[in-house]
């Protein structure tokens, strides 16, 4: 029995973006984390991740990493609270940090449970997200200094994430940037501190250019490998997929009504005011999806005959006009961008099924 709404994981296509990925930063001396965090480090991603040839595994929650069987090093990449201290170090063996306090507890931690535990200082080079910012030296090297005094704790590197909130991208100056900060710090501390993290799928155009500032030696990279993307740019990658995923919901409803609410229009469900247009009577689907299970407003129809009108919590509204022949019972299919496959993959509604 098919069970509708599923998400559609193509295997085959996933590893091969996967696998192009990585060659192309391995033939450039540039390790590559892959990012198991929008599929929820489903079994299959993880079975891909770990046939691709990557260098390690990353996810942003704990508790997929925990449950990612893998004999990759585990890479955290949501910089950790002091109250998951433990958790982080049993579960990951690198992770992202910016917080004195965090790495505090995460020496007690790994001195509890007898570990070396790896950290990457998260440097803000103006995205505004995580990060100390990089304008701010003496705090940068106190706290590697602290990291450094640590007996169970490594500076393994430094890092830096761009693009995600302020929508900065990276390019030769700002990644310029963290690499002289790093070549400071090893001067400074005497250290080696091996990885310098140019940020995520974004810095990809970097490295596929040939113009990834050199000392840049480890990327991040989720998007790029599932949806063969480069996001900022939303730029296709040549020689990867962008059919990675595929989206299919059941029509409840097929029925022919006008096109415009009759009625006082006031707000919908969601707060919103709606426009719409008058296009006369139409031939109007409903699809067993909504968005509980979805962001609806990152899919789009594979059939280019079919229109999403909009979305209640359950249901989604379609144009059906031109394609007439949908009957109750039928299966839509659609495409996704990155904000609907993570939503869609998070969604217990939606069942998840792998075509190998």
């Amino acid at each position: 029995m098919e069970r509708n709404p599923k998400l559609i994981i193509k295997k085959q296509k996933l590893l091969h973006n996967m696998r192009t990925l990585v060659n192309a930063a391995h033939a450039q001396n540039v390790q590559i984390a892959l990012v198991s965090k929008v599929v929820c480090a489903h079994s299959a991603a993880i079975d891909c991740i770990n046939k691709s040839g990557c260098d390690m595994l990353a996810d942003s929650r704990i508790e997929n990493l925990d449950h990612a069987e893998t004999a990759l090093p585990k890479l955290l990449l949501r910089i950790g609270m002091p109250a998951d201290a433990e958790n982080i170090v049993r579960v990951s063996d690198i992770s992202l940090e910016s917080e004195k306090d965090t790495i505090l507890a995460l020496q007690k931690a790994a001195e509890m449970f007898h570990k070396i535990h790896r950290v990457i200082l998260m440097i803000d080079l103006g995205d505004l997200r995580e990060g100390v910012f990089f304008q701010n030296w003496d705090d940068i090297l106190d706290i590697a200094r602290t990291i450094k005094s640590c007996p169970n704790l490594e500076l393994y590197g430094t890092g830096t994430n761009l693009t995600c909130y302020g929508s900065v991208l990276p390019d030769e100056n700002n990644l310029g940037t963290l690499v002289a900060i790093t070549e400071r710090l090893r001067r400074e501390l005497s250290l080696e501190i091996p990885i310098i993290s140019g940020g995520n799928s974004t810095s990809l155009k970097l490295l596929l250019e040939g113009s990834l500032p050199k000392g840049i030696n480890h990327l991040r990279l989720g998007e790029s490998a599932m949806c063969g993307m480069i996001p900022g740019t939303y730029t296709p990658i040549a020689g990867c997929y962008q059919d990675v995923f595929q989206l299919d919901a059941t029509l409840v409803e097929c029925k022919t009504k006008p096109s415009y609410p009759i009625g006082t229009l006031s707000r919908n469900a969601f707060g919103e005011t709606v426009t719409y247009v008058d296009k006369g009577m139409m031939l109007r689907g409903i699809a067993a999806i909504g968005r509980q299970d979805v962001q609806t407003d990152g899919i789009t129809p594979i059939d280019p005959n079919v229109e999403i009108l909009g979305a209640s919590s359950d249901h989604l509204l379609l144009d059906l006009t031109k394609a007439p022949n949908y009957r109750v019972g039928d299966t839509v299919s659609f495409g996704l961008d990155y904000g609907a496959l993570l939503s869609a993959s998070t969604s217990a509604y939606v069942h998840k099924e792998v075509h190998e």
